[in-house]
């Protein structure tokens, strides 16, 4: 199934990351809404049964499993897996509400080429983040505006769908090739395609959402490992040796296939950086 933008039809992957989340995937498959053409699970050596679940609620999902380890090396796995016009990526334990993905879908067919979701926008929320947590969101998404002149309410937040040619713009590390860890294939990842989009001129459009806590389980992410990632992260892609500046060209779109980018601004054209 499609959603229609005009008279052109856009396919729909959602990419989800997964470790050891059993009792929680099955939830997030059954809700998924009717459209989605593609669902792509990326497991990142799950010594649950997580894989068997998802496939039980979703035979026809995609399982691929991580060549390294971190967040950002499963979404960027599933990233050059998905073969639909628009991405949506979601994460697995339940705290991001699947219907909502119709909101960022609707927000790329109105013409964004990024959908970034926030909890602190009108209509968003959470019941999960902790004060700490808050203010450490504030001021990472204060210093990311300034530094690079983004108008985002919500930058550590990893609800978001993009249309197909924003993977380009993102210049994630090869995710195929195992090894040690590099950098991007962390948590920092949600902040480096922000930025990343930003810089490539991307239309950027924010959704509103609202975050539950976690179904079951406990998190990966630790507030302050993190949240020094995520600032190095900010500080390389702005002043860095392979700051963001350094992107891919993105692709046009064949004329056949029309894109979201034809209805904005086309993204800057930027070599490929080394990796970190």
């Amino acid at each position: 199934m499609v959603r229609a933008c005009g008279n052109v039809l856009k396919s729909v992957s959602v990419v989800i990351p997964t470790r050891n989340e059993s009792r929680n995937i099955g939830w997030v498959l059954d809700r998924l809404p009717d459209f989605i053409d593609e669902v792509i699970l990326v497991d990142g050596g799950s010594v649950d049964d997580t894989v068997e679940v998802a496939l039980r609620h979703r035979p026809d999902i995609i399982v691929a499993h991580q060549a390294r380890r971190g967040k950002g090396n499963a979404l960027a796995r599933g990233f050059e897996l998905a073969t639909s016009d628009l991405i949506v990526m979601i994460d697995a334990d339940g705290s991001m509400a699947p219907a909502e993905i119709e909101a960022f879908v609707d927000a790329l067919l109105a013409g964004a080429d990024y959908a970034k979701g926030s909890r602190f926008t009108a209509g968003g929320g959470s019941d999960d983040i902790t004060v700490l947590r808050r203010a450490g969101n504030r001021f990472l998404n204060g210093l990311t505006n300034a530094l690079f002149g983004s108008d985002y309410s919500d930058l550590c937040y990893g609800y978001n769908a993009f249309s197909r040619e924003c993977v380009a713009a993102f210049a994630l590390p090869d995710a195929t090739t195992p090894g040690e860890a590099v950098w991007g294939d962390g948590f920092e990842i949600e902040t480096m395609i922000n930025i990343r989009v930003v810089l490539a001129g991307a239309r950027v459009v924010e959704v509103p959402s609202y975050e539950a806590e976690r179904r079951f389980g406990e998190s990966n992410l630790n507030t302050f490992r993190d949240g020094v990632r995520v600032l190095r992260t900010i500080f390389d892609e702005r002043f860095g040796p392979q700051r963001a500046g350094s992107l891919r060209p993105v692709p046009q779109p064949a004329a056949t296939q029309p894109s979201m980018l034809d209805l904005a601004p086309p993204f800057a054209s930027m070599p490929t950086p080394e990796p970190a």
